[in-house]
């Protein structure tokens, strides 16, 4: 699969079928080698005699000056290190400048990742990618597979600008803060060839002398009060042993610290382990940022790191009243205690051991075959007097046996006093995976807190179990559906899914028929599931006619799993005499207009009439017949309506016209020809239009998504640039913003 973005061809990304997209530069040879990962063919390089050797890519590729882009490979040789640069070019085809990444430390036989990230230079318009390494004597092999240039890879929703993520530019986006030094290092890092947010240049701090040091992140970017946010970056300890740390800090208007969250990691070993900590800001904070940390130091010793983020939490089940530190385990027990029985409970370890969400679980275990429980802190729950709340485990067997876990919701009133348990819900714990443990509990009179509960029941001595993903949340409807007559679409609203499974979504009118419903990336059909939580807005419903929509989940491998569906809706006409034209892939400019008259559809053909001599009767020789043609004749009645027509049909795209089914006429996709649109009368400030539509025909776009990318947000336009005046300088239109279509 190519990597998304990449300005190279699939073939030069990935050495298969050839290596065609790649010539020598300097002082080697190539040939095609096997044992890649992104496909099985490698680009081999072979020095010609000592010195420094350099292979680029055939084509050079259109950059636009001022723009940063970036640029990794997977790379391997157990003699000499490697480096990867971008070869930045005018447009006829002169060097101007390279940009290269730092040397690996070391050579390394295993595949690790290279990357370099710079900004075009001026002059530039095409960039190259080269590959070198310096060998000390001919015949001297490097290989090199799954190469990317293009516009950065940035972790969704992260506040931090990319080079504060990646460190690929400099090492600016660090300062030391305690008995450390800072620099910029390309160890030998393994990661898949499909994860293209990490590798290449990391951070290292180094141990001034004996004892703790520290170095914290310069960028903080703004939060909002309330709000919960996570923060993650990897961590590579100078030993096993290590005591190392990530701190997510809240600073007030000011720059005044007022929060500080630690999370410690576990390590298993010495590779790179991606550490999170959360929470939430507090009253008067105006920005965060992260900070790292090695206790107990020796002079000398190095911790590095890597992808820094930090975003808005997305939380283990939407609308859970319990944060994701405590119900997650990744920095702490989570405030869980053994409240009767021998238990004991605490945060897993080491980093990786047993997990659901991140890489910690909370591990309960009893030295006896009695009963234990085990319950959260108390969370408040906003007016739950009367409504029903679900409560949700994630448990795995790690030794002897449980009779049973019962789950059970504890309520409390505002002042903490204590109301009772649910009667909760009992279930086995077979061997084997993670099992999913739900109940429900109306809160009472006077509830205002909760507390999750369980109890259970170990069947043999020194029994354990894993325990992660808890939630606390309002039980809704699994499906809902929304009419929205004044837009005419409809709101979908799926809740309770699996991450990570796939799903496929269609609109089903009363005769049966099904029509793929329409997502981010084109219509949904087995797209991967991100969140347990999906609202989709169907603007291509029809208008006055019943439809309800049908739901299939798939596992990972592509299994059907479950569907669902929802009720039966209907979108409501008011007046016969309006219609709507829609561009399915931006519903924002969709608009209602008044017909005057409606198409009077021509079926053209094409076809080559011969006349025989001698013959009545002409041969004729036939095509299929074309989709519909006609003319719609709409009115706009303001200058506003004038506008947005203007803009519905600048782009040229595909639309969708809809009328009342009392017009007689069906939902047909359509493209519009050249249109005029004079005034209705002479009177020059008459703001009327007639407009003169000539409509083709067209097939439903499957490929077209609403919007382009789902999580784009305003924070991922900015932290892709320095001011919003970059920001307008690299958009011809604030469409191309939300698109992601720079100049």
């Amino acid at each position: 699969m190519s990597i998304p973005g990449n300005l190279l061809s699939s073939s030069t990304e990935s050495m298969d079928p050839s290596i065609s997209g790649w010539t020598a530069k300097l002082n080697c040879t190539l040939s095609k080698g096997t044992g890649g990962r992104n496909g099985d063919g490698v680009l081999t390089v072979k020095s010609a005699a000592s010195g420094e050797m350099q292979a680029r890519t055939v084509s050079s590729y259109p950059v636009v000056a001022g723009t940063l882009y970036e640029a990794f490979a997977d790379a391997s040789g157990a003699t000499v290190p490697e480096r990867i640069g971008i070869r930045w070019l005018t447009a006829a085809g002169a060097e101007v400048s390279i940009t290269w990444a730092l040397t690996t430390l070391t050579a390394s036989a295993t595949w690790h990742r290279i990357s370099v990230a710079g900004t075009a230079p001026v002059g530039a318009t095409r960039a190259q990618v080269l590959l070198s390494s310096t060998p000390a004597a001919s015949n001297v092999s490097s290989f090199y597979e799954n190469v990317y240039l293009g516009l950065p890879i940035r972790s969704s929703g992260n506040l931090f600008t990319y080079n504060a993520e990646s460190s690929e530019v400099d090492a600016s986006a660090w300062v030391a803060e305690l008995n450390c030094t800072l620099a910029r290092q390309v160890p030998m890092i393994t990661w898949a060839y499909d994860w293209y947010w990490a590798g290449g240049h990391t951070m290292a701090m180094t141990a001034t002398a004996g004892g703790n040091a520290a170095m914290r992140m310069v960028e903080r970017p703004t939060v909002t009060p309330g709000a919960e946010y996570l923060g993650y970056i990897y961590l590579n300890p100078p030993t096993s042993g290590s005591t190392v740390w990530v701190e997510l800090r809240f600073y007030d208007s000011g720059g005044t610290q007022v929060q500080a969250t630690r999370s410690t990691l576990a390590p298993p070993g010495t590779g790179f382990y991606r550490q999170y900590v959360s929470d939430v800001a507090p009253a008067g904070a105006a920005s965060c940022s992260l900070a790292v940390g090695l206790d107990s130091a020796t002079a000398g010793q190095i911790l590095r790191v890597d992808t820094a983020v930090v975003r808005a939490v997305v939380p283990v089940v939407a609308g859970t009243v319990i944060p994701y530190a405590n119900g997650s385990f990744e920095q702490s027990a989570g405030g869980w205690t053994v409240t009767s029985g021998v238990a004991t409970a605490a945060r897993s370890t080491p980093w990786g051991a047993a997990a659901v969400l991140g890489n910690y679980s909370l591990a309960v275990a009893s030295a006896t075959a009695t009963s234990s429980t085990w319950r959260s802190g108390q969370f408040t729950v906003p007016s739950p007097v009367g409504l029903n709340f679900r409560a949700q485990i994630v448990c795995k067997l790690n030794a002897g046996s449980w009779t049973t876990i019962t789950v059970k919701v504890r309520w409390y009133t505002a002042a903490g006093a204590d109301l009772g348990a649910s009667t909760g819900t009992a279930y086995s714990l077979p061997a084997g995976g993670w099992y999913l443990m739900t109940t429900d509990s109306v809160a009472p009179a006077t509830a205002a807190k909760a507390a999750v509960e369980v109890v259970g029941v170990a069947a043999a001595v020194s029994s354990s179990l894993w325990m992660d993903a808890v939630a606390l949340w309002q039980v809704l409807p699994l499906t809902a559906v929304t009419d929205h007559d004044d837009g005419a679409y409809v709101t979908l609203t799926l809740r309770e899914l699996t991450v990570d499974y796939l799903i496929t979504v269609y609109r089903v009118t009363a005769d049966g028929t099904r029509t793929p419903v329409r997502g981010p990336t084109g219509l949904y059909d087995q797209d991967p599931i991100t969140s347990d939580l999906l609202v989709i807005e169907d603007h291509e419903a029809p208008l006055d006619v019943p439809v309800y929509y049908y739901v299939e989940v798939y596992s990972p491998a592509g299994v059907l799993t479950y569907t669902r569906s929802s009720a039966t809706i209907t979108l409501d006409v008011d007046d016969a005499n309006f219609a709507w034209l829609k561009d399915p892939g931006n519903p924002q400019r969709n608009m209602q207009v008044l017909v005057k008259a409606a198409p009077d559809w021509a079926d053209p053909i094409e076809q080559a009439v011969h006349r025989v001599r001698g013959r009545q009767n002409a041969v004729v020789l036939s095509d299929v017949r074309g989709g519909q043609e006609g003319s719609l004749v709409v009115w706009t009645r303001s200058d506003e309506e004038r506008k947005a027509l203007r803009w519905l049909l600048s782009s040229g795209n595909t639309l969708l016209w809809q009328a009342a089914p009392g017009m007689g006429e069906d939902d047909v996709y359509v493209n519009v020809a050249a249109v005029a649109r004079p005034r209705v009368s002479a009177v020059a400030t008459e703001e009327w239009r007639e407009w003169t539509l000539p409509l083709t025909e067209a097939d439903m776009p499957v490929t077209v998504g609403v919007n382009g990318s789902a999580d784009r947000t305003w924070q991922d336009v900015l932290s892709g640039f320095a001011t919003w005046g970059d920001v307008l300088t690299a958009y011809a239109t604030w469409e191309d913003v939300l698109l992601d279509k720079r100049k």
